[in-house]
């Protein structure tokens, strides 16, 4: 009977994600990194994107797998609706540059970046590293101020919500500064 319940312990640690440690109000951390955009390379930069208005930064497992693609198109669904309030979609993984160039444009629908992350310390700085499979990104989703504060943040492994969450915590914070 304790090895069947040392063994569902197990079970359940590997299908519970990391829980993401930056929270409402942290100081999100500085980033500068290879990204693509609709297949082409170029120096993704935290600091500049904020200047244009807050950043939605998704982290997600692994490009061209099921959920991460499910994602992908969500996202690239939703830019449109998300610049209208002034926003800007990046999404982070440890894939190479040569496949994040071939996500940018077939999962992404050339609509937003996705930047490399092979050395993990975006990930490990935004605590977003899958608990025993730390090799992957978990599937985190912040959404930063302009001020590089965190406003809003999201982790769950199924990827059906996270467009509706951050599109909601980016129309909060576009209400709140409308009037600034």
């Amino acid at each position: 009977m304790k090895k069947l319940f040392a063994c569902a312990v197990l079970a359940l640690g590997f299908a519970l994600p990391a829980c993401a440690a930056l929270k409402t109000g942290d100081k999100a951390p500085a980033i500068t990194t290879q990204a693509s955009f609709a297949g082409k390379e170029f120096t993704f930069s935290l600091a500049d994107t904020l200047k244009k208005g807050p950043v939605v930064l998704y982290f997600y497992p692994a490009a061209f797998t099921q959920g991460c693609t499910i994602e992908a198109h969500t996202f690239a669904e939703a830019v449109d609706e998300y610049k209208t309030y002034g926003a800007t979609v990046v999404g982070v993984s440890n894939d190479t540059i040569d496949t994040l160039n071939k996500f940018s444009v077939s999962e992404c629908s050339s609509k937003f970046a996705v930047a490399a992350d092979t050395d993990q310390k975006i990930m490990k700085a935004y605590d977003s590293v899958l608990l025993f499979k730390t090799n992957y990104a978990n599937r985190t989703s912040y959404v930063i101020s302009p001020a590089g504060q965190v406003i809003y943040e999201y982790t769950n492994m199924d990827p059906a919500e996270h467009v509706s969450k951050t599109m909601a915590a980016v129309k909060k914070w576009a209400a709140q500064n409308k009037a600034k």
